[in-house]
C-alpha cells in the first residue's frame, strides 16, 4: 500500500470564522448546559466507571477505557453539528488540575516569549486583547487505533474521540500585536501546558508542542468552549487551539506562548506523537499535526438494533482538517458510491459537516460506508499502517455492519 503522510502546509491563506448570530443559535441548540460546570449535578443512571474529575458527564455516551481515556458513542457525537459538553471525550496526559491548583481564573498568568516586547498576561488582561468564536474539530491522534490489527498502545479508540466544539478566546496575532511582533528568526509557535507534577521530570512530563509559525494567524487562546467556561477537566482556564490540527497540540492549561527557532525538544514533541512505522519510533519521523480528511456514518450503526426495510435515512459527518470538505459519498455495498446531502449550518472550513443519505434498504446485512473529499484529497479505502495507530482515516475499517428486516 501506498505510504501516506501528514504534510507540513503553508496556512497563511486560512480565514477565522468569528462569531456571529448564527454560532450563537447552534450554541443555544446543541445541549449547552444550563447549569454550572463547577457544580453541575452528579446524579447519572448509571454513574460507574466515570472519574470524579468528570461525574457530571454522560455516561450512558461513553466509553470508558481508562482514566484518561474515555470516549463517545458513535450516536452520541453527531445527532447534532456542535457536541454536547456533556457528551466530549477525555484525553489527558497529565492529571486535570483542580480549582485549588488553577486559583482565581481571572489571575491565570500566560507568559509570551519571542516576541520583541516579552510579557506576561493575566486572563483578565487577555480577554480585553480581543475575542472571537470559531467551530473546530477536536480529535485525539490515535482516533481509530482500536481497528489496528497489531494491537498498538493506547487507548483503542474507533470513532469516539473527536468533537465538534465552539471556542470563544483571544486571536494569537492580537497577542502578537500587543507584544511588538514576533523576534526574528522564529520559525513555530510553542505552547506549554503548566499541569505537569513537580516530581517529574519536566523533559517526559511536560506537555508541550511546536506547530509551523504560520499557524498562529489563525489561532486562538481559548476561555470557553460551547458558551460556558472552560471546564478543568479540558484545560480550562486557557487552552490554545490551532484549527485543523490533532488534539494534543490544543494545549490544555496554557502557561506559556513562546515563538521559537527550533521545535520543543520534551518527549511530547521530540519522540511521542510520531507517525512512524510499526517497530521503529524517533523524531525523523512526520508529528501529528495536521488531520487528514475523514468522515464516518453515525446513524444507523451496529449500535442502532433492528433496521427496518425500506427508506432509510444514513446520518453522518465529514471532516477536512485544515480544508474545506467538498462532498461526501456513500455505499450500502461496499463500494458503489453515490453523493450524499449536506444538511446543517456551515460553521467554517474547521468544523465537520452533517451529511444524509436515503436509501432503500432490502432485509439482510449491509455494510455502509462513507467517503469524504476536501481540497482535492479522498479518503483511502485502507489505514496507514503505523506504530501507535495514529491519523487512522480510512474508511472500510469506519464503515459499520447493519441488520435489515
Amino acid at each position: 500500500m501506498k505510504k501516506r503522510i501528514i504534510k507540513k502546509i503553508d496556512t497563511s491563506k486560512r480565514n477565522f470564522l468569528t462569531g456571529s448570530a448564527t454560532l450563537a443559535g447552534v450554541a443555544a441548540a446543541t445541549s449547552v448546559l444550563p447549569i454550572s460546570i463547577a457544580k453541575a449535578n452528579h446524579e447519572d443512571s448509571d454513574p460507574k466507571g466515570l472519574p470524579d474529575f468528570i461525574k457530571w458527564k454522560n455516561r450512558e455516551a461513553l466509553i470508558v477505557h481508562s482514566k484518561k481515556g474515555i470516549e463517545a458513542h458513535r450516536s452520541a457525537i453527531g445527532e447534532s453539528i456542535i457536541t454536547p459538553i456533556r457528551n466530549v471525550y477525555i484525553r489527558n496526559n497529565m492529571p486535570t488540575m483542580t480549582d485549588a491548583q488553577i486559583g482565581d481564573r481571572n489571575k491565570w498568568k500566560l507568559s509570551v516569549e519571542g516576541v520583541k516586547k516579552p510579557k506576561t498576561f493575566t486572563l483578565a488582561q487577555l480577554k480585553k486583547l480581543g475575542q472571537t468564536t470559531i467551530a473546530t474539530v477536536l480529535q485525539c491522534s490515535g482516533n481509530g487505533r482500536g481497528f489496528f490489527e497489531h494491537g498498538p498502545k493506547g487507548s483503542q479508540w474507533r470513532t469516539g474521540a473527536a468533537s465538534c466544539i465552539l471556542w470563544t478566546g483571544v486571536p494569537v496575532k492580537k497577542i502578537v500585536s500587543a507584544c511588538g511582533g514576533i523576534a526574528s528568526g522564529a520559525k513555530y509557535m510553542t505552547c506549554t501546558g503548566v499541569d505537569a507534577p513537580k516530581d517529574l521530570d519536566p523533559k517526559k512530563a511536560t506537555v508541550e508542542r511546536s506547530v509551523p509559525l504560520l499557524v498562529y494567524k489563525e489561532s486562538i487562546l481559548a476561555w470557553e468552549m460551547n458558551g460556558v467556561p472552560l471546564p478543568n477537566a479540558h484545560g480550562g482556564p486557557l487552552r490554545s487551539v490551532p484549527p485543523g490540527y490533532f488534539g494534543i497540540n490544543n494545549v490544555k492549561h496554557l502557561g506559556k506562548l513562546a515563538f521559537t527557532e527550533t521545535e520543543s525538544d520534551v518527549k511530547y514533541m521530540k519522540t511521542s506523537y510520531r507517525i512512524s512505522p510499526i517497530g521503529k519510533k524517533g523524531p525523523e519521523y512526520p508529528s501529528c499535526w495536521e488531520m487528514p480528511v475523514k468522515s464516518w456514518i453515525v446513524r444507523p450503526t451496529d449500535e442502532t438494533g433492528v433496521v427496518k426495510s425500506g427508506k432509510v435515512q444514513i446520518a453522518g459527518v465529514a471532516m477536512g482538517g485544515t480544508k474545506k470538505i467538498s462532498n461526501v459519498r456513500v455505499s450500502i455495498d461496499g463500494g458503489t458510491w453515490k453523493k450524499a446531502k449536506f444538511v446543517g449550518p456551515y460553521l467554517g472550513k474547521y468544523a465537520w459537516r452533517q451529511f444524509v443519505f436515503e436509501a432503500n434498504l432490502a432485509p439482510g446485512s449491509h455494510n455502509l460506508a462513507s467517503k469524504a473529499t476536501a481540497g482535492g484529497d479522498s479518503q483511502p479505502e485502507l489505514r496507514y499502517e503505523n506504530r501507535r495507530g495514529y491519523a487512522h482515516n480510512g474508511w472500510k475499517d469506519h464503515s459499520v455492519n447493519v441488520e435489515v428486516v
